[in-house]
């Protein structure tokens, strides 16, 4: 083999090695204070939503008003927990008397993690993207299980 393309495949390997740790890298940096994404209960979703909850309250035949039929939340069952890993793990950490929260994220410096790796704040403005009747101030209204939480990025120490 020349020399010049013994060089020339080892820099292309070397590329390739330290393209695959970019793209792996980030995932570990934790710099800056650590981000969650918190489940707080604001009430069942029958009463919430009748009592003039955020949504317009559409009721089933029978007079009720459940989260299936109320465009004012999101039906925690038609999220996914492979594409919303933090909500999904907020609301199995929380229960209808105390909030939940989900494992921690770090941004990182100089904002590289972000383009990088899935954040809380991907998966919020997700949510508000598909359910915009639904969204709450900072938050989205969820129902999970016969409650109602508030789903919101907090800061935490």
């Amino acid at each position: 083999m020349r020399r010049v393309t013994r060089n020339f495949l080892l820099a292309m390997g070397l590329l390739f090695v330290l393209l695959l740790a970019l793209g792996a890298l980030p995932g570990y940096l934790r710099s800056g204070d650590p981000y969650s994404m918190t489940a707080t209960p604001v009430g069942n979703d029958t009463a919430a939503n009748a009592a003039g909850g955020a949504g317009d309250g559409t009721a089933t035949p029978d007079g009720t008003v459940t989260a299936a039929t109320d465009p004012s939340t999101v039906d925690a069952a038609n999220v996914s927990d492979r594409r919303y890993p933090y909500t999904t793990e907020a609301l199995a950490n929380a229960t209808a008397d105390s909030a939940g929260q989900s494992s921690r994220y770090y941004r990182g410096p100089v904002g590289l993690k972000g383009a990088f790796t899935h954040s809380p704040f991907d998966e919020y403005d997700s949510l508000v993207q598909q359910y915009p009747a639904a969204v709450d101030g900072d938050a989205v209204r969820v129902s999970h299980d016969g409650t109602v939480y508030r789903l919101a990025v907090t800061q935490g120490t």
